[in-house]
Order: C-alpha cells, then sequence, then structure tokens
C-alpha cells in the first residue's frame, strides 16, 4: 500500500505539469500508458507489476506486455525481487550527432548487402560518453539470430563496436571517461586494478584492426566491431556483426574480418563525399 500510495503521489505530482489544452484530439491509449510508465519509473524508481497495472487501470497482463516493451528498448530492467527499475536508457541525453541519421541513411544499403552475404545480424552504432548507442540495425534472416538493437544503450568498453572507437582514443582519456562520477553513476566505473586489462584489450583492438565480444553485454552473443571514419580520419561510429555464439567461430574462419573490413572502405567513401561527416 506505501508503494503504491507513493507511486499515486509522484504521478499526481507529474500530471501537475502536463497542460490539458496540449492533449491531442486522437490520443493512442497504448502509447499514453507507456508514457505513463516512463513517467514512474522516472520518479519513483522503482515499480511493481500490480501498482503499475492499478495507476493505468488495466489487467496485469496488459501492464506486463508493456514493461516487456520497455525492458526490450532498455528503458527499464528487473531486479532480483521483479520490481521494474530504470534501465540504462531512461537517463541519457540526446546524443548531440547532428548527422546521425544521415549516416545511417548511408550506412543502412552497405549494411543490408553484409547482412545478406553473412546472413547475421549488422549494426551501426555511435559513441556518447560511456555508452554506444545503436543507430541501425539489419537482422540476419536466421530462425536464431541476433534480433534488433536499434535505439538500445550499452556501456562502450563492453560492446564490440564501443571498444572498436575507444581504442582510437588517447589511454588517458578513456582513463578518465571511466574513472569519472557520471561513469559511476551510469554504471560503467573501471577501478584502478580494471583498467590494466581494458588498456590491454584496447591495446589488442589498434593491433589488430577490430574488436571482439563474447557474451560481454547478452549471454549466447558474440560480436565483431570495427570503427567507421570520415574523410579527415575523425571516428563517427561503429559497424559490428553479431551472431549467435555456436555460430561466431566458423564465422570468423570464413572471413568475418575481410568481409566486415570491405564493407567498412565502402562505407567510408561515401561518407568522405558528405560534407556534414566533418561538422
Amino acid at each position: 500500500m506505501v508503494a503504491h500510495f507513493t507511486a499515486q503521489l509522484q504521478y499526481d505530482s507529474a500530471m501537475q505539469n502536463v497542460d490539458p489544452r496540449n492533449k491531442p484530439q486522437y490520443p493512442i491509449e497504448a502509447v499514453d500508458n507507456a508514457l505513463r510508465l516512463l513517467q514512474l519509473l522516472r520518479d519513483g524508481g522503482k515499480l511493481r507489476l500490480k501498482d503499475a497495472a492499478a495507476e493505468l487501470g488495466v489487467a496485469p497482463s496488459t501492464a506486463h506486455r508493456l514493461l516487456a516493451m520497455l525492458v526490450y528498448r532498455g528503458f527499464a530492467v528487473q531486479d532480483e525481487f521483479k520490481n521494474y527499475v530504470p534501465g540504462v536508457a531512461i537517463g541519457v541525453g540526446p546524443a548531440g550527432l547532428g548527422w546521425s541519421l544521415k549516416l545511417r541513411d548511408l550506412a543502412r544499403p552497405h549494411m543490408e548487402l553484409l547482412a545478406a552475404h553473412l546472413n547475421e545480424t549488422v549494426n551501426l552504432t555511435v559513441r556518447v560518453g560511456t555508452k554506444v548507442r545503436f543507430l541501425s540495425t539489419v537482422e540476419s534472416a536466421n530462425a536464431l539470430r541476433v534480433g534488433d538493437r536499434q535505439g538500445s544503450v550499452m556501456s562502450a568498453h563492453k560492446a564490440s563496436g564501443g571498444k572498436a572507437m575507444l581504442a582510437e582514443l588517447d589511454p588517458a582519456i578513456v582513463r578518465k571517461l571511466f574513472s569519472s562520477n557520471s561513469s559511476e553513476i551510469g554504471g560503467d566505473f573501471v577501478s584502478e586494478k580494471q583498467f590494466p586489462a581494458l588498456e590491454r584489450e584496447l591495446a589488442a583492438v589498434r593491433r589488430n584492426g577490430f574488436a571482439a565480444n563474447f557474451e560481454g553485454t547478452e549471454e549466447g552473443i558474440s560480436a565483431l566491431g570495427m570503427a567507421l571514419h570520415n574523410g579527415a580520419g575523425d571516428v563517427v561510429g561503429a559497424l559490428s556483426v553479431a551472431t549467435p555464439v555456436a555460430r561466431f567461430r566458423p564465422l570468423f574462419d570464413a572471413g568475418l574480418v575481410q568481409s566486415l573490413s570491405e564493407m567498412r572502405r565502402q562505407l567510408e567513401v561515401d561518407i568522405a563525399a558528405n560534407p556534414a561527416a566533418r561538422d
């Protein structure tokens, strides 16, 4: 009862800032309910399924489906007591990358060709601080495949694309990024004891020209990533190929690095021809 009452007060407080004159003429109830759940998670920090259902005035099964979508997109996670708490995506600000939509458009046809060639999922990411954000995904046609990650947010030092981008930074900057207060708040803090291992891994990425992720972000999934550059040589994003862990080694042995590298080369030609990529 206390949790329910607290959540109600928080929701009522949030709704005081909503101008009823701005209510859409044709509101979409499911969208509104999902946004209300986001407000409750943001302001309350924790939400039980039955409280969510009560707040929305819907059946628990309906509330569960809405919360499952928030979990899928990274806006919520479940703790050990099955409560819903804010996920990494709920607290991140805008990427601030003015040409990210153009980058996505340029990359899409190349990603589609590579995904068809490898029959594995291909992702485009950008780095914002200690996080990577997935701008676009082209899924594999396999029944067992890595699904759409567009809109997801992950720790840069765990994702293959994130490692590939971090490897091109000065090691002192990487250390500063992952020892900051913001990295601790975001769950990306790297201790002094852990830094030597991270620095060795990034040094290997620089030597090899690619980064690998073996179940570092999700159980059962491996990925290989490469940084993406503009015409001036600046890192503007990363490409990665993600696959169920059992298929990674055969794919690697069959020329995964060469295929991804060639696709990156072709995309970088298109990026270099686009003036916005230098901004």
